[in-house]
């Protein structure tokens, strides 16, 4: 499916954080069966980071759609037409034999087909980006197992796709600079990162339930916790973190790298269903996952790692709520079963990450 002369290739999935955190392994079964191909992956601009140091990929470039949007709406038509015209422009001139759209949406197929590449290969298009490409391959894989999707888009493109390894590596700068902020809090020894962030509502656990389970962890696992999240969850953890003592607010003063960083060396990663939560798996750490309306996965690929979901037919509606907003199947985990599962993934910590997941 892609030609053995194939110079250039360019790999689409433009958001969200955890679903480039699935597809980095996309990036390896290229290289790995079109070793001399120069790979290319386009983000935006909040998820390149997720890539950026991906040993596979040769270069990120990362479209800048937050910008667009604010000339668009601010009706700045003669800069959005020129930005529009340099970043088409950019893409061209890089000469893309193959560009594979993975996300499947018409923003997606759009990138793929501005740039030029004579071979089009799309992911289940949908919202009308298949007329873009020039084959679409059908979406499968379990769906009980991370990156499955992405897996079987590698075994249909023909490459080599074991191992099929989540790869999210930090820089040197990024290691540097969570040390640091880790060292300003007073940190000294093991820790345990809490996410309990993500976009989607429907998602959330409660704060009441958060603010309950933070309370409670350094004293039963003699470890501090350190909550991470985006500026925008600044108020949330201000609430949850009213009347507790002892945790490490880190929650928008880092950088996605430097967050990163600071979860490739956790004791253990708790959280939602969030790009944060899933990197765990990429660092080999344990995790304690709590899935309700998504569940992007119910098997972890590390036997250290586990995935709270109460399994109600009704799970996953992914934001279709028909609880009237209750969100019954995350309202399911209760505070002693997310300790109880944070102690058996502590029980299994040996101080050194285990190997990588491999194939899903």
């Amino acid at each position: 499916m892609i030609p053995r002369h194939t110079e250039r290739i360019l790999l689409v999935r433009l958001s969200a954080r955890g679903d480039l955190v699935f597809a980095s392994p996309l990036a390896g079964a290229i290289k790995r069966t079109h070793p001399d191909v120069h790979l290319v992956w386009i983000a935006e601009e909040r998820t390149a980071d997720v890539v950026a140091h991906n040993p596979h990929v040769d270069e990120v470039i990362v479209w800048e759609r937050a910008r667009w949007k604010r000339l668009l709406k601010a009706r700045r038509w003669g800069a959005l037409k020129e930005e529009i015209r340099s970043f088409v422009t950019d893409l061209r001139s890089r000469r893309f034999d193959v560009a594979i759209d993975a996300q499947g949406l018409l923003r997606s197929g759009v990138v793929a087909f501005l740039s030029g590449a004579p071979i089009r290969i799309g992911l289940a298009s949908r919202e009308g980006s298949g007329l873009l490409m020039t084959r679409v391959l059908p979406l499968g894989g379990d769906k009980r197992k991370i990156s499955s999707e992405y897996y079987n888009l590698a075994r249909q493109l023909g490459l080599q796709a074991d191992p099929f390894a989540i790869e999210i590596p930090t820089s040197a700068e990024d290691a540097d600079g969570a040390r640091s902020l880790l060292e300003d809090q007073g940190l000294e020894g093991s820790y345990l990162v809490a996410a309990p962030f993500t976009t989607r509502s429907h998602k959330h656990w409660f704060e009441d339930r958060w603010r309950d389970l933070l309370a409670r962890i350094e004293p039963e696992s003699g470890r501090r916790v350190v909550v991470l999240g985006g500026p925008d969850d600044r108020p949330a953890v201000e609430r949850i973190l009213d009347g507790v003592d002892g945790v490490i607010d880190l929650v928008g003063r880092t950088s996605l790298g430097e967050a990163a960083a600071v979860v490739a060396d956790a004791d253990l990663v708790v959280g939602v269903d969030t790009g944060l939560s899933h990197m765990a798996h990429g660092y080999g750490r344990p995790s304690v996952l709590l899935f309700g309306s998504n569940t992007p996965y119910l098997d972890p690929p590390l036997p250290i790692s586990r995935v709270l979901h109460s399994g109600r037919d009704c799970s996953p509606c992914r934001g279709k709520l028909t609880c009237d907003g209750r969100i019954d199947c995350m309202r399911d985990h209760s505070v002693e079963d997310v300790l109880a599962a944070i102690r058996a993934g502590l029980g299994h910590h040996v101080g050194h990450p285990p190997p990588s997941p491999g194939r899903p």
